[in-house]
């Protein structure tokens, strides 16, 4: 490949995220393309932006999930590649140059990423050619959080599945991408430091265990059928009867409350209900 900074924009998806996403940004190379899709109205947040940073582009949107709102950059960018980041990353001094001079030593690609610099959380899913002792490393699957997209790969623009809200969006490409015989990969010599930090809000962890439940039973449907989803779900949805069940008698509310979100989510995804659930925060 001819892979060049030049050919890249970088692409953040946010959402009231102005505590940590200069963070992010100030680790992205000084004049490199960025988009931000903020999944707000936050005018102040844009103009904030544009003031402290060069080749920046705002867009307000509508809070359609990260999926819809990650469509929305890639789809404005007018480089040959997009790099999706989440707002709590960052990247080290020599990322971009390793994942560069990585990838332009392999023919071709659709995904690929930098290796999550915490060694107890891979950003990938190993595949039958894996090979550990490999800079490069084809993989099947790599985490939301970083991902580098070739866009010509992508000529019917048809990115992110706009019906997955929260979670699982990213796993939903890499299977479609896998199963046109397209190639996905992790630079290991290219490290970038996810956050990933765990909001203790009490509306936001309903959310999140609503969307996962719901996710999940959606994601199976689509790819290997209803039935097959159904049993895949049925531990889950055991799992979050009984503890509900429990947490009911032990009158723990917030416990309780948080497997009926469970079962609100799978019994929501099941009957084909959208992936709808919203809290304030």
């Amino acid at each position: 490949m001819n892979l060049n900074l030049s050919d890249i924009t970088f692409v953040i998806v946010t959402y009231k995220s102005e505590s940590i996403i200069q963070d992010c940004l100030n680790t992205l190379p000084k004049d490199s393309k960025k988009i931000i899709v903020e999944n707000s109205n936050n005018i102040n947040f844009e103009k904030d932006l544009k003031l402290k940073y060069d080749n920046i582009e705002v867009i307000l949107s509508e809070n359609n999930g990260m999926g819809a709102g990650n469509n929305i950059g890639l789809k404005s960018c007018k480089t040959k590649f997009a790099y999706i980041l989440n707002p709590d990353t960052k990247l080290n001094q020599d990322t971009i140059k390793n994942l560069i001079k990585g990838l332009n030593q392999i023919s071709d690609f659709s995904i690929a990423s930098p290796l999550n610099d915490d060694p107890n959380y891979p950003n990938y899913k190993k595949n039958n050619s894996y090979n550990k002792d490999q800079n490069i490393l084809s993989v099947d699957r790599i985490d939301g959080f970083s991902m580098l997209i070739n866009l010509e790969k992508f000529s019917d623009n048809n990115f992110f599945d706009e019906n997955f809200f929260l979670y699982l969006e990213n796993d939903d490409l890499c299977l479609r991408v896998k199963n046109k015989n397209e190639n996905i990969y992790i630079v290991k010599n290219s490290l970038i430091n996810h956050i990933g930090g765990i909001s203790k809000k009490q509306n936001l962890e309903y959310l999140r265990n609503w969307h996962w439940m719901w996710s999940k039973f959606y994601f199976n449907k689509k790819h290997y059928g209803f039935l097959n989803a159904i049993t895949k779900i049925s531990l889950n949805l055991s799992a979050a009867c009984f503890k509900y069940l429990i947490y009911s008698f032990l009158l723990n509310s917030h416990k309780k409350k948080i497997y009926k979100m469970r079962l609100c989510g799978i019994f929501a995804s099941i009957i084909g209900k959208k992936s709808s659930f919203r809290v304030d925060n």
